[in-house]
């Protein structure tokens, strides 16, 4: 299948965007107005906000209502290898011809209006969705809340906020509270809202919007409660208790994104079995994702090569625990990250585990944070480092002294993307 014609009309919308970022609905309206609000329309929404493990829960929660019969719409960004894995229709991929169908149509209806990218293929993904029956339509914010291209969705049926920690300052405000009022603007009238685990000061916010907003509370550590037992996921909430397998996805930060997704379920009125499917059939590629075939693996066949888009410092925290609890013996990371993020908060919770770490610069990303200069910040909190010229180059340095190593492939979706684009 080619994809040049939706390649082609990305390519022109990114010509709308505005000389300065801004976050503001307003053109959102403006558009979604001249297609006739598609918004309006749309299957019963889920809108999920967060830092960290929206992605992961929004594919818990699929997982758990595809299991139950339930067609779902999803969408989500960035996409890693082509933008169609940014729209599920009922269940699949969005095929080449549905969207260059609807990238054209919001194009002529924006008229060439200033427009940011992600607004104009949100207005895009909400009008395949409203087209396209289902029963369910998950919405995931892609920076903040409030001002989020998603958040015009006047009553959906379930809102969801993951954990909340600092990201995109330069946006969101540089305060805990400031970034969680932001993701708190979710939250609508009477709309119930799952609460996953947060600092008190992000709970503090989220509750006082809740409360001026009349939204019923889903809170963990007070209306839900999860954790391991006995190499066990028992979650226990009002309705009763569940004892599950571990999640799928890897890494103990799961547990709490599971519980967030089976609160959610057990809202909507899943049974045990779909619980179930949530935690052992979600599938969210670049989360701790062990590769196993392509071309990386076959030039590496005793490596264990893993892949993971996480960027901040909670996602540092979360890898460094995956990376404790394994086999007893340190890592090699391939590291490429942007020069928007907290490299050094990113990096040093990691640092005992690490035995070396290879920096590389993000292929055909402007914003990249070239490859020295994020080896000297991983020098700086106590990593051994050298430059790359390629994630390849990288991987058959480590190889030649180790071939059996341990290898992460991390910092960014972006390069993540690169890398599964390059791995098919």
């Amino acid at each position: 299948m080619t994809t040049a014609g939706s390649d082609v009309i990305l390519e022109r919308m990114m010509a709308l965007h505005p000389k300065v970022m801004d976050l503001v609905l307003d053109r959102m309206w403006r558009l979604l107005a001249a297609l006739g609000h598609p918004e309006r329309d749309l299957p019963p929404v889920i809108h999920l906000a967060g830092t960290n493990g929206k992605g992961s829960t929004q594919a818990m929660i699929r997982a758990g209502l595809e299991a139950s019969g339930k067609t779902v719409h999803a969408y989500t960004s960035p996409h890693l290898a082509r933008f169609h894995e940014r729209i599920r229709l009922a269940g699949t991929f969005i095929t080449e011809e549905a969207l260059t169908g609807v990238l054209d149509e919001c194009y002529a209806a924006n008229g060439g209006e200033t427009i940011t990218y992600f607004e104009i293929t949100t207005c895009a993904a909400l009008l395949a969705f409203a087209r396209t029956p289902a029963d369910y339509t998950l919405l995931e914010v892609g920076l903040g809340g409030r001002l989020d291209a998603t958040n015009v969705v006047d009553a959906p049926r379930l809102s969801v906020i993951t954990p909340v920690s600092v990201d995109h300052q330069q946006f969101l405000g540089e305060t805990l509270a400031e970034i969680a009022s932001e993701k708190a603007g979710i939250i609508k009238r009477a709309v119930p809202c799952v609460v996953g685990p947060q600092q008190d000061e992000s709970l503090a916010v989220i509750e006082a919007v809740a409360t001026k907003q009349g939204a019923p509370l889903l809170a963990y550590g007070q209306h839900w409660h999860v954790g391991v037992e006995a190499g066990r996921l028992v979650y226990q909430d009002d309705i009763g208790l569940l004892d599950l397998p571990l999640p799928n996805l890897p890494g103990t930060h799961q547990v709490m994104n599971a519980g967030a997704a089976l609160a959610a379920l057990r809202y909507l009125g899943c049974d045990a079995a779909a619980c179930e499917a949530a935690v052992s059939q979600a599938y969210w590629p670049a989360r701790m994702q062990r590769l196993k075939t392509g071309p990386l693996i076959e030039a590496a066949p005793q490596a264990e090569v893993w892949l993971d888009g996480g960027h901040n410092p909670a996602a540092g925290e979360a890898i460094a625990q995956v990376l404790a609890g394994g086999a007893a013996r340190p890592a090699y990371l391939i590291c490429g990250m942007l020069n928007t993020k907290d490299i050094a908060g990113y990096l040093r919770p990691m640092a005992p585990q690490v035995a070396h770490l290879y920096a590389v610069s993000i292929p055909g990303e402007a914003n990249t944070l070239p490859a020295d200069q994020t080896a000297a910040v991983a020098r700086e909190v106590g990593m051994q480092a050298t430059e790359a010229a390629s994630v390849e180059a990288a991987l058959d340095a480590i190889l030649a002294n180790d071939p059996g190593a341990k290898v992460l492939i991390c910092g960014s979706l972006y390069l993540a993307g690169n890398v599964l684009q390059k791995n098919n």
